[in-house]
């Protein structure tokens, strides 16, 4: 399915820019990726939700892929969520809104801190993400995504070798291609698609994620809202997603076994058939 490009200019005047499948007519989902992924993450899930009757849009966040870098480095998990809520309230009804890890956050703040949370998303999908998450689980991404962030790489098969030491378990692609969309291409050298400038300062970002804030916003989550875990996930935690579904009025749980935090990477499959069952479940199906 070939998609139609969207873009959404941000009061701070940062522009979004994404990928739209499906008829906008359809209702409306909207997918947001974690922290140095692009919209791309989604491109097998966004599909699937469209062939299934929903308009998915996937955007690339600030400072990630094809939409803008922020002015002043401004990417404190409150920018994220102001981003989300301006999206969301852009679609003629709410949609049911999908986070993963960073996107999840976004998701989670930018409903639950609204003056009326189900104004903002008709149902909230959080992926591998919870107000209180493993510290050393944090660590390892942030150090992944540090450690080449400033001398790159100097092939795509270099990349995939680097992917495939933090991601053992994942069966690597036969193909080097798909690396191609989150990363991009400087005097012969190949670097994330994202802007240095959002790990700049990161342990006040880590800060930034007050557990106290994002648990008071998950008990204002009024719509349906689903966890789904990575079985094998370093960052969620069996009690951690018990916790969230402790605070949620309306919450529930999956885990989805043999996933680490990439979910939707890692078992797309298993990923769809758990989002489309809540979907359902919860009145949200096209």
């Amino acid at each position: 399915m070939i998609p139609t490009a969207v873009e959404y200019q941000m009061a701070d005047g940062v522009v979004l820019r994404g990928d739209a499948y499906g008829a906008s007519d359809r209702p409306p989902v909207l997918l947001l990726h974690g922290g140095g992924q692009t919209r791309h993450a989604w491109g097998g899930a966004a599909t699937a939700l469209a062939n299934a009757g929903f308009y998915a849009v996937a955007i690339d966040q600030r400072g990630h892929g094809d939409s803008d870098w922020a002015p002043g480095n401004d990417y404190a998990i409150t920018d994220f969520a102001t981003d989300m809520r301006m999206v969301a309230e852009s679609f003629a009804t709410p949609p049911a809104s999908v986070g993963a890890s960073l996107g999840g956050l976004a998701t989670l703040l930018g409903c639950g801190e609204a003056d009326d949370p189900a104004s903002i998303a008709r149902a909230v999908v959080l992926v591998d993400i919870t107000p209180t998450v493993e510290r050393a689980g944090v660590e390892r991404i942030v150090n992944f995504m540090q450690e080449r962030m400033i001398e790159g790489f100097a092939t795509l098969d270099e990349v995939a070798e680097y992917v495939a030491a933090y991601l053992p378990d994942r069966p690597r692609p036969k193909s080097t291609a798909g690396l191609e969309k989150n990363l991009q291409q400087r005097d012969g050298r190949w670097y994330w698609h994202w802007d240095p400038g959002f790990m700049t300062d990161i342990d006040a970002r880590m800060d930034d994620r007050d557990p106290e804030r994002l648990k008071a916003a998950t008990r204002r989550l009024s719509m349906p809202a689903l966890l789904v875990r990575g079985g094998k996930s370093d960052l969620v935690t069996p009690e951690t997603a018990q916790e969230f579904i402790d605070l949620a009025p309306r919450g529930q749980f999956v885990d989805v076994g043999g996933a680490g935090h990439m979910v939707a990477g890692d078992k797309n499959d298993v990923f769809i058939d758990a989002v489309m069952g809540f979907l359902d479940d919860s009145g949200s199906a096209a």
